[in-house]
């Protein structure tokens, strides 16, 4: 254990741009967080409409999808930090809209309707286009190859922690001080994320290899065809989308919390954090026993756990199990999360990582604000619970016909 303690679980540590990158992504991700669980809870509070909580997934995806392939280009001809330090900008402006419009002062809510939040929803969703690919392939660059899959780990370690953080923290705050001082919590997280960016050594730009494509088009088709050409990369990326696709229930948790469990925006915190408690304590087992070997088979038992966990939660009338079996959804879906973005980092190469990683982003960062979008639909035609209980039996549906359809994946070993 001394061992892998100190040559491998932690080598990477050692590295200084490496842990600003992650105190970044720590502070990214609450903010982010933070913000949708308030955004969540101020929009059900003005609409009292399901199908509100559903347009907020397709408010976000419609931008992410749209320039994602050609944030990919840029980010492999680009500085990539810098890429992340202007684009995070965005996100300070989207975050000001929110607070101007919560003002009591003003009552904007009434003058503008909820207009504005969804302004905000749409230009979270255009810097996730942008941001998705961009770490990803900035990640690839800081940390030697051989160390990747460690790296992997630690960076969805530090992402969980901030998944815990920020709902927690949103929820908490929102629930006893108020809208206000929630969302300037958001601002300030924000804020200490550029200031963060400054001190990362920029490692520059890619070298474009000789005779590689030229033009932005045929750039993001080769990105493409790169990805289908994989049999590794296209199945982990189409299997994770339309689980999640179906088997996500997080647009709908302030409905749940509200009106199932009737626990508040506390509630509403703690549930959303949940997962990624469980996240994160998978993540510290995965640091010391790293899911190299049966790769493939641990990815697709973890979605079926994680489609089970879904089914639980919407026949769960008990906050305490509804907790646990959120919980359970996120231990398994930390395993996806670490083989599937080791096998992004370790299955391209660094002049290809921007655009492979923004194809994945619309196959699974889209499949997220999608999967909300469909939460919010056959919530409003199925019923709320009958509609999640469907997503997880379409979940378990997805990866029978995975494991059946693509032995390659099924026999992967990430060990090299």
């Amino acid at each position: 254990m001394k061992k892998i303690f100190s040559n491998e679980a932690f080598e990477v540590m050692h590295n200084r741009n490496f842990r600003l990158f992650l105190m970044f992504r720590f502070f990214m991700t609450s903010a982010t967080l933070m913000q949708s669980v308030v955004v969540g809870w101020l929009l059900y509070n003005i609409t009292k409409d399901v199908l509100s909580l559903g347009m907020i997934g397709l408010t976000e995806v419609i931008p992410q999808v749209s320039i994602a392939l050609f944030a990919g280009h840029f980010v492999d001809i680009w500085d990539r930090k810098k890429i992340i330090f202007y684009t995070t900008f965005l996100l300070l402006f989207g975050s000001i809209i929110l607070l101007v419009y919560s003002l009591p002062a003003y009552d904007f809510h009434r003058m503008f309707g909820v207009v504005p939040i969804f302004v905000t929803i749409f230009l979270t969703g255009l810097t996730r286009g942008i941001l998705m690919p961009a770490n990803t392939a900035l990640l690839g660059q800081l940390v030697p190859r051989k160390l990747l899959t460690g790296a992997a780990t630690w960076n969805s370690t530090v992402w969980q922690v901030g998944a815990v953080t920020g709902p927690a923290i949103g929820g908490l705050v929102y629930g006893f001080f108020g809208v206000i001082p929630a969302l300037s919590l958001v601002l300030f997280f924000y804020l200490l994320c550029t200031v963060l960016l400054l001190f990362i050594k920029s490692p520059g730009k890619i070298v474009v290899l000789p005779g590689s494509t030229e033009g932005i088009f045929a750039r993001m088709r080769e990105g493409i065809h790169y990805v289908f050409k994989n049999q590794i990369l296209l199945g982990a990326f189409t299997l994770d989308m339309f689980a999640v696709l179906f088997g996500g229930a997080v647009a709908m948790l302030p409905v749940f919390a509200s009106d199932v469990l009737k626990v508040g925006p506390e509630g509403l915190g703690i549930l959303r954090a949940c997962p990624a408690i469980g996240a994160i304590m998978m993540s510290v087992v995965l640091t010391f026993y790293p899911p190299v070997k049966r790769s493939g088979r641990l990815l697709l038992f973890s979605i079926v756990g994680f489609g089970l966990s879904m089914i639980v939660f919407a026949l769960s009338k008990n906050f305490y199990l509804s907790a646990f079996v959120l919980f359970l959804s996120g231990v398994f879906d930390d395993v996806s999360v670490v083989i599937r973005a080791s096998i992004l980092q370790l299955f391209t190469s660094d002049e290809m990582k921007g655009r492979v990683a923004a194809v994945n982003s619309i196959f699974i960062g889209s499949s997220n604000e999608l999967g909300a979008f469909e939460s919010g639909v056959t919530a409003r035609l199925m019923g709320l619970i009958p509609s999640v209980v469907f997503g997880g039996v379409m979940t378990l549906l997805v990866v029978t016909f995975a494991a059946v359809k693509s032995p390659t994946l099924r026999k992967l070993n990430l060990k090299m």
